[in-house]
């Protein structure tokens, strides 16, 4: 009975692989793309690096939990680590930290344009896969 449960648990992995994938990284792109939105609607300037910041953190908090996990391979861990340098990099960029030009208060709304961008690009990248894909989704869902 036990072995039958396994199996069929394989199966079904196999059979929705795919379409999670793809529902996956839409959702990290709804992610990204719903915290410009809310910057967009934001008015003052610190309140817009304040919402900024927080995905950030939200994002590395999720990012750090996944990578502690057993459940992801060492490849996974790799591309994770590719992902949260670029992720990294844009934080410094808002704050101005590591060489980074702090990002001025009049141009908050196009950073947080050109960060949906550039993590959409980031995903293409970064193979990342089906399991921690999930896992990271699953992570930021509770975490926000």
């Amino acid at each position: 009975m036990k072995t039958r449960r396994v199996l069929w648990s394989i199966l079904m992995m196999v059979v929705l692989a795919l379409p999670v994938f793809a529902g996956g990284k839409g959702r990290l792109q709804k992610y990204f793309s719903d915290v410009a939105t809310k910057v967009k609607a934001t008015d003052g300037a610190s309140e817009k690096r304040a919402v900024l910041n927080e995905s950030f953190q939200s994002m590395f908090k999720a990012l750090d939990m996944l990578q502690r996990s057993p459940l992801i391979s060492n490849v996974d861990r790799i591309a994770v680590d590719r992902y949260k340098a670029t992720l990294q990099e844009k934080h410094d960029e808002l704050a101005g930290n590591n060489g980074y030009e702090r990002v001025s208060d009049a141009q908050l709304n196009a950073f947080s344009n050109y960060v949906v961008q550039d993590m959409e690009q980031a995903e293409q990248m970064i193979t990342i896969s089906v399991v921690t894909l999930l896992l990271i989704i699953i992570l930021i869902v509770l975490l926000v």
